[in-house]
């Protein structure tokens, strides 16, 4: 069976080359759109297991086309395709719910493994799933955590997470009081421990830690040379 993709680029020529180029590969069927409108009203009709969103478009930026898209569906993967390659995007398109970042100009073929370990990762998930369900919600301290809903309840008042720091959240809950090592986190999450992904965590480990500075007996500790742990005392 065909994996349906959603493309956005504003870029025909550029547009048309992406949706030839996997289609021909035999496994997908991609439909393009040229603006972040369209991108979501295709969204709304169809069921896509895969969306590649170009970030600099008028009429809708793909970061913004991208968070509405997650606000229908919180576990499609996301590409992210833009020409700026600073941390600050990379970060942002994270913070997101994106699932990986690709900076123009890019190879083909280096999408094309790009979606393929994507949906390769999103299949094995499932099978996970299916085998063994694991936890989701959690008591840190005072606070309630809710993975599905990717809620922080505290004194009756809510915080929402993004997906990755729901994610994050998530390993260092099911490590609590015990350490979680850097590696282990930026494998499970972002499927490489490079550089820039390592960054894009801390990012998330500080806006995870002002979530949860209400309680003193709550705190996320760098393990010097290993990672990090949720202590909870």
């Amino acid at each position: 069976m065909l994996k349906k993709i959603l493309l956005v680029e504003d870029d025909p020529n550029l547009g048309l080359l992406l949706q030839d180029y996997l289609q021909l590969k035999g496994k997908f069927d991609v439909v393009l759109c040229v603006d972040g409108d369209e991108g979501l009203r295709a969204f709304h009709k169809q069921n896509f297991d895969l969306c590649i969103l170009d970030v600099m478009m008028p009429k809708k930026d793909g970061f913004t086309l991208g968070k509405e898209i997650r606000k229908i569906n919180q576990h499609v993967p996301i590409i992210f395709a833009t020409a700026k390659a600073m941390m600050e995007d990379k970060a942002s398109a994270y913070d997101l719910g994106g699932d990986d970042y690709i900076t123009k100009p890019f190879r083909i073929e280096e999408l094309l493994l790009r979606i393929n370990a994507l949906l390769k990762r999103v299949s094995a998930a499932r099978e996970s799933d299916e085998k063994e369900p694991q936890q989701t919600q959690f008591e840190i301290g005072n606070y309630v955590f809710d993975y599905t809903t990717q809620l922080i309840w505290f004194n009756g008042q809510q915080q929402k997470l993004s997906t990755k720091e729901a994610e994050l959240l998530q390993l260092l809950c099911l490590k609590k009081n015990s350490v979680l090592t850097r590696e282990e986190a930026l494998l499970s999450i972002w499927h490489d421990d490079n550089y820039f992904n390592g960054r894009s965590m801390d990012v998330f480990l500080s806006k995870l830690r002002k979530y949860l500075r209400e309680d003193p007996k709550v705190e996320i500790l760098n393990v010097h040379g290993k990672g990090y742990k949720l202590l909870v005392n």
